[in-house]
């Protein structure tokens, strides 16, 4: 999700108490796997990749665990 500016080892906050909204980043449940997309309610629900190498998720059944509200991002350098 680089092009949000969300890189590998940031921090993401997920608010399951928030309701998702049309356009919001989400944590989502679709056919037994978790993904992290901008949601589409309108004209059709979808799930939307930030990255155009990935496709468009139209899901018959979903269930939104929680909006992301927050990330971080490591200022430092990581060493492996």
């Amino acid at each position: 999700m680089q092009e949000l500016g969300l890189c590998d080892g940031d921090i993401m906050v997920v608010d399951r108490a928030e309701e998702a909204t049309h356009g919001d980043i989400v944590v989502a449940e679709v056919d037994g796997e978790f993904t992290v997309k901008r949601l589409q309610l309108k004209p059709c629900l979808a799930l939307l990749p930030m990255n155009p190498a990935f496709s468009i998720i139209y899901p018959d059944e979903l269930q939104l665990l929680g909006v992301v509200t927050w990330f971080f991002n490591c200022t430092r350098t990581r060493r492996r």
